[in-house]
């Protein structure tokens, strides 16, 4: 293959190198398009053809359903490994060894006290509001409370290792904590720390769940599922939310505050707030006598405005390899935990026909992880307005680690073009004189 492309504008040929990566993926390289063509730049809504880095943490080929952290399969780290250990992978590298894990863990939990005035923060809020606003506003709230210095220096290069890695366990530590007290104040439970000898999973549901009077008893396969789920979210290559810490982050605003902004891009609907939309879908159609046959019949005709939530996905263009192995572990939990649900038989009447209709198999419209995280979400309690919150607890690594490999490679300051098509000039005339 040429290791080079050539573009051809009103007769003038240019040539750009190319680039290929681990994975035989080929880019062009035009960072010097518009200093060579005397101006010229490339249009492309959403970026969808557009690279805007080079990171060695997510490989995802959404037409063969593949879908890698650092090397490892997905299959296998759901099936495998602890959250934390994906954690520590996706942050730094490699997988840890027991005594990397153990002291990852050790300082976590050494970070998870809130300070009192966060507190105060939090019970400023009502009830009534959306969760992903609060913990958006708490994490940034964290700022103020956390001013150790995270930029990175080049001069200073351990100084700054340690800096980060006291701000990245902090985030590990205290988010997981605001997202309980979130639910905690929803349900109208005092707020609560949970158990430092737990697990890092087992705790986060400890710190949901608990109540006052009771004897907490942590349920294995729910457990198990959480896990699954953390790990399935836990990156995702330069999605929405990603790419906007990136960018955040290149103009070397800190770790905290780059989270902030990309816990607010994960909440719109075609995002992280997909698993929510999936289960006011399924509400709507309960209210409306819960013929799945009717919906999916809407689905399929093209003049009517309803659109089926939860089913394909805009980067795979196969079955979601996460869907696959979270659709387990939602059986899994619906007959441990016995849930009768009639929105959750619904579910269940989708996802069967959309397993056996020609139309949906022949444009691979199968169900996703969204549709399918929701559905354990609700059978565990949470409810429909917390799944967004929790999809933001199992990105935090996948933030971190991309936050850090865009600061270590002093990426420049992310600053898209764009093409103008508002009025050429045109003379001022005031009013008022």
């Amino acid at each position: 293959m040429s290791d080079k492309a050539i573009l051809e504008i009103n007769g003038q040929k240019y040539e750009f190198p190319t680039f290929k990566g681990s994975e035989n993926e080929v880019a062009i390289d035009i960072s010097t398009l518009r200093s060579v063509t005397g101006g010229v730049t490339t249009i492309d809504p959403g970026f969808k053809n557009t690279g805007s880095c080079k990171s060695e943490i997510t490989f995802l080929d959404g037409e063969k359903g593949i879908l890698r952290y650092r090397g490892y399969s997905i299959e296998e780290l759901a099936d495998k490994a602890d959250f934390l250990e994906v954690t520590y992978l996706l942050i730094f590298g490699e997988l840890p060894s027991k005594e990397q894990l153990d002291k990852f863990h050790s300082d976590i939990k050494s970070e998870t006290i809130v300070d009192d005035d966060i507190r105060k923060i939090l019970d400023a809020f009502p009830k009534s509001a959306h969760p992903m606003g609060v913990l958006s506003s708490l994490t940034s709230a964290l700022t103020a409370f956390n001013p150790t210095n995270d930029q990175v220096s080049n001069i200073d290069y351990e100084r700054t290792r340690e800096a980060l890695y006291n701000n990245i366990v902090k985030v590990l530590g205290k988010i997981p904590v605001l997202v309980a007290w979130t639910l905690r104040k929803k349900n109208g439970l005092p707020l609560d720390y949970g158990d430092s000898s737990l697990g890092y999973v087992e705790n986060i549901l400890k710190m949901m769940f608990n109540k006052p009077n009771e004897v907490y008893v942590q349920n294995q396969v729910v457990v198990n599922a959480l896990n699954k789920l953390l790990i399935l979210h836990a990156d995702h290559e330069q999605n929405c939310s990603t790419s906007t810490v990136r960018i955040v982050g290149s103009s070397h605003a800190g770790l905290f505050a780059s989270i902030s902004a990309g816990i607010s891009a994960l909440w719109g609907p075609l995002h992280g707030g997909a698993n929510q939309a999936v289960l006011e879908m399924l509400e709507a159609i309960k209210e409306d006598g819960g013929d799945t046959k009717k919906y999916m019949a809407k689905a399929k005709d093209k003049s009517d405005p309803f659109r089926l939530m939860g089913f394909g996905h805009r980067v795979y263009k196969n079955f979601d390899p996460r869907a696959k192995i979270i659709k387990v572990a939602a059986d899994e939990v619906l007959k441990d935990l016995g849930v009768e649900d009639p929105i959750l038989d619904i579910a269940k009447g989708l996802e069967n026909e959309a397993l056996t209709d020609p139309y949906f198999v022949d444009r691979k419209l199968y169900p996703n992880v969204d549709f399918y995280s929701g559905i354990i979400y609700r059978a565990m309690g949470i409810p429909v307005e917390m799944f967004t919150a929790m999809f933001a607890l199992g990105r935090l690594p996948g933030w971190i680690g991309q936050w850090k490999e865009m600061r270590f490679r002093n990426e420049p300051i992310g600053r898209p073009r764009q093409i103008y098509t508002g009025s050429t000039y045109r003379p001022f005339k005031s009013v008022s004189k």
